[in-house]
């Protein structure tokens, strides 16, 4: 019977859909645990999916690339899921323009606070260059994040981790910390959110609600945009 078990996962992790099914299936877990447990911050869906896949492929001997294989299906539909935020955002279209004053200008204190941070936090602890760097876009999408560090000399892949790492951290306590400081608009609150934790936190906000979602929508968009047009600006100012 065990060598039966065996070769049928020797079989399932050599398929494309075994990646689609275990990032699926690991959600779905963190789903779980997040609705069944009180819904507690902390205890981020990602994370936990995060965490789970991490610990098969490290059990299973699988590498990334033959599991991005599978999981690449739920990778393209960030795209949609991306131009589906304009929904929200479109029914508080009023609210929106109503607070363009107040959004532009959190969106320049929290778009440099959140660079230069991370930067000097980097270079205090006496990290290279090249970390440094890689560090600076840490607060936007990916996609962005990873061109915006290759543009001006970081690590791509480095990039990448410091995002999702960003992305958890700022979902997870966002919301603690608005509470600390008493921030009670759903419109701030999301629009932080978006600011600080691009995708991740604008999910957490949309669980949340709807007027928060919409403007964390909005903040990680405009955020991701303010940074690939300044950031290589900055770079070339300062290095150049």
């Amino acid at each position: 019977m065990s060598d039966d078990l065996h070769q049928i996962w020797v079989y399932l992790s050599a398929s494309p859909l075994a990646g689609l099914t275990l990032t699926l299936v690991a959600y779905q877990c963190g789903l779980w645990l997040f609705e069944k447990l009180g819904r507690r911050p902390i205890l981020n869906p990602v994370l936990i999916a995060v965490l789970l896949i991490a610990g098969v492929l490290s059990l299973s001997g699988i590498d990334y690339r033959t599991y991005f294989d599978g999981a690449q299906f739920v990778h393209f539909l960030l795209g949609p899921a991306t131009v589906a935020l304009a929904v929200p955002l479109y029914n508080q279209f009023q609210e929106v323009r109503r607070s363009a004053l107040a959004l532009v200008v959190a969106l320049l204190v929290g778009s440099t606070a959140s660079a230069l941070s991370a930067v000097t936090l980097v270079w205090a602890f006496g990290g290279s260059a090249a970390t440094i760097l890689s560090m600076a876009p840490k607060s936007v999408t990916s996609p962005i994040a990873m061109g915006v560090s290759e543009q001006i000399g970081g690590l791509p892949s480095l990039t990448a981790v410091f995002v999702i790492i960003t992305g958890i951290v700022a979902a997870s306590l966002g919301t603690w910390v608005l509470n600390l400081v008493r921030v009670k608009d759903w419109r701030a609150r999301g629009f932080g959110m978006g600011v600080a934790a691009h995708g991740i936190g604008t999910a957490r906000a949309l669980q949340v609600n709807e007027v928060a979602g919409a403007f964390a929508g909005l903040g990680m968009g405009l955020n991701g945009l303010a940074t690939a047009l300044l950031l290589p600006t900055l770079y070339q100012l300062i290095w150049g």
